[in-house]
C-alpha cells in the first residue's frame, strides 16, 4: 500500500495547497444538501403520528448529535496520529475541530431540550444520554482550555492529546446509553447501516442534513486548519510567497 499521500499530510505547504480544492467543494456540497434538506424536511416531511411537527427538530439534532461524536473520534484519531508519528498537523486539526464540535454538542443538547419539553414535559433530566453528552461538551472544553493555557506548543498538543483520547471512552457510552440502561431518550430512528424506522420521505431529508452537515464541518474544519497553518508557518518562505499572491490579488 502507497503511503505517500499520509507522509504529505505532514507537509503544511502541501496541505494548504490541496485543501484549497477540497474547501470549495464541501463547501457548495454543505449547500445544497442543507438547503434542500432543510426545505423538505420542513416544508413537505408529513408530520409525525405521534409527535405530530415537534418531530421536525430532528432534522437538526440528529445530524448535530452524530456530528458532535464523529467529531471526537475524529480528534482522538488526530491525537493517536500526532503522539505516535508527530504529525504537527494532527495537533492542528485536533485543536480547530474542537469548538466545532461544542458547538455542535451544545446545539443537540439546545435541540434536545427543546423536543424534550413537549415529549417528556421538561426541558432537561438526567438521563444517560442526555448525561452522557453534557459530558461530552465538558471534553470539548477541556481541550479547548488545555490547548489556549498551555503557552509550550508541544506540550499542549500532547496534552490536547491525552485528552481527546482518554475521553474517547464517552462516546460508545453515549451510542450505547440507551441500550445499557432504562432512559427516556428513544432508540435511534436513523442509523447510517441499519434500516430507518421513520418513512422514506421522513428520513430521506434527514439523510441529506446528516451529509450536508458533514460536509460543513468539513469546510469549516479545512478553514480553521488553513488559516492556523498560516499562523504557525508565518516567517517561512512559502508563507510569505503566499501572501504576497492574496496581496495581488485584492490590489
Amino acid at each position: 500500500m502507497n503511503w505517500t499521500w499520509f507522509h504529505k499530510l505532514g507537509s503544511p505547504k502541501w496541505f494548504y495547497e490541496i485543501s484549497s480544492l477540497w474547501l470549495r467543494g464541501l463547501s457548495v456540497a454543505a449547500i445544497l444538501l442543507i438547503l434542500v434538506g432543510t426545505v423538505w424536511g420542513l416544508a413537505f416531511a408529513p408530520p409525525d403520528y405521534q409527535q405530530g411537527n415537534s418531530f421536525r427538530i430532528i432534522y437538526i439534532h440528529v445530524p448535530a448529535a452524530f456530528l458532535a461524536q464523529s467529531c471526537y473520534l475524529m480528534m482522538a484519531v488526530a491525537g493517536l496520529v500526532g503522539l505516535v508519528w508527530k504529525m504537527k498537523l494532527a495537533d492542528v486539526a485536533l485543536q480547530q475541530a474542537a469548538p466545532i464540535g461544542a458547538w455542535m454538542t451544545f446545539i443537540a443538547l439546545l435541540t434536545g431540550a427543546v423536543w424534550g419539553k413537549p415529549t417528556w414535559g421538561a426541558w432537561w433530566v438526567w438521563d444517560a444520554r442526555l448525561t452522557s453528552m453534557l459530558i461530552l461538551l465538558f471534553l470539548y472544553f477541556g481541550v479547548i482550555a488545555l490547548g489556549q493555557a498551555i503557552t509550550n506548543r508541544d506540550s499542549a498538543a500532547k496534552a490536547c492529546a491525552v485528552l481527546a483520547l482518554v475521553g474517547a471512552v464517552n462516546i460508545p457510552i453515549i451510542k450505547y446509553s440507551v441500550d445499557w440502561w432504562n432512559t427516556l431518550h428513544q432508540p435511534a430512528t436513523f442509523t447510517v447501516t441499519g434500516k430507518a424506522s421513520m418513512a422514506p420521505e421522513m428520513w430521506l431529508p434527514l439523510l441529506l442534513m446528516v451529509l450536508g452537515f458533514y460536509c460543513f464541518f468539513g469546510a469549516v474544519l479545512l478553514l480553521r486548519m488553513r488559516l492556523e497553518v498560516l499562523r504557525r508557518e508565518a516567517r517561512t518562505s512559502w508563507v510569505k510567497a503566499e501572501m504576497s499572491r492574496l496581496l495581488e490579488k485584492v490590489r
